[in-house]
């Protein structure tokens, strides 16, 4: 590297530039500040090289971490190294070659209706005693499963977000910065309403509060970290022994999500329109149903019947599954 400008320095000259032009990079910068402190760590000198990145993404996971898991690492380095070769020209390029393309989508694990409602009784008691934690993973473990929302989501929720009386959520600059409304089952709503009422106990409640919140010391009331959230969901998974029924190494929170979807597609009535038997079809995004369930029902009650008519009410069967799939499994 250059002796005037450092690795850091050349990191978060390239992060403000990015994140001016609109891009949040959370993940990126993250592992290039990794990168930056593990190249000061092993002493680098010079423009930096496909061997130094290629060992610094080996260590991924404290390298445990599959070829995949190095191959995304190192994808993080090439927008950086390409935007660095204008001071540093010598600087390399890492490519595919060196882990292999990165493998797409594999399947997730599909949870059995038992599987959820032992992980939310058991979640449920989760100490210390007289703790509030066991209500809070137990709760956020349950919202994620009947509404499909992803963790980042529902740990940002504020208490403002979430509209018991109309019972809606609001998930805001979620993932490429999109925001929706995700509507609840009336069960999801009265146990939503009763996790409030035992949070209300242990801190006061204002809109702007996470509303799931850390239950312990000084971090109490402010919102709990995923961190925190993965660790405590590992317990839980080692504690109720399942069988991993997907393609990653165990079951994930992140696999609830697939537990709404997998409600929803069986009341899809596609009246002679279905994929093979091992094609699933794609039910309407949720921020729309609403507004999708109004707009078929208005259309087919003017019009004949035929193709488009069939297709409009199964979209309308979509959305109104939708709203039921958000039944909760737990009281």
């Amino acid at each position: 590297m250059n002796a005037r400008v450092t690795l850091p320095a050349r990191v978060e000259q390239y992060l403000v530039e990015r994140r001016r032009l609109g891009f949040q990079l959370d993940t990126m910068g993250h592992a290039l500040v990794r990168f930056s402190r593990y190249a000061s760590e092993v002493r680098h000198r010079g423009p930096l090289t496909v061997e130094l990145m290629a060992t610094w993404a080996r260590q991924a996971k404290s390298g445990q971490g599959t070829r995949a898991t190095s191959a995304r690492q190192l994808l993080l380095l090439r927008p950086f190294t390409r935007w660095l070769q204008q001071f540093e020209p010598a600087t390399e390029v890492p490519d595919e070659a060196i882990f292999g393309p990165i493998p797409g989508r594999v399947a997730p694990h599909i949870y059995r209706e038992d599987e959820i409602v032992q992980l939310l009784h058991t979640a449920s008691r989760v100490g210390p005693p007289g703790s509030l934690r066991g209500v809070v993973m137990q709760t956020l473990f349950g919202l994620i499963a009947c509404t499909g929302l992803r963790i980042s989501e529902a740990l940002a929720l504020s208490d403002a977000d979430v509209d018991l009386k109309s019972g809606v959520l609001t998930i805001r600059q979620s993932k490429f910065g999109k925001s929706r409304l995700v509507p609840l089952h009336p069960s999801a709503v009265q146990a939503l309403a009763r996790y409030r009422v035992q949070r209300a106990c242990h801190v006061p409640t204002t809109p702007e509060i996470p509303f799931f919140i850390s239950t312990r010391g000084r971090l109490l009331g402010q919102s709990i970290g995923d961190r925190q959230v993965h660790r405590i969901f590992g317990q839980l998974r080692k504690q109720l022994s399942w069988g991993n029924r997907g393609c990653h190494g165990a079951p994930r929170i992140h696999d609830l999500r697939h537990n709404s979807e997998s409600r929803i597609i069986p009341h899809t009535d596609l009246r002679g329109l279905k994929s093979p038997e091992n094609t699933r079809p794609r039910p309407p995004p949720m921020r729309n149903n609403q507004r999708l369930f109004k707009k078929a029902s208005r259309r087919s009650a003017g019009r004949k019947r035929g193709v488009r008519t069939s297709v409009v009410a199964a979209l309308a069967n979509a959305a109104s599954a939708v709203i039921k799939s958000t039944q909760i499994l737990w009281q």
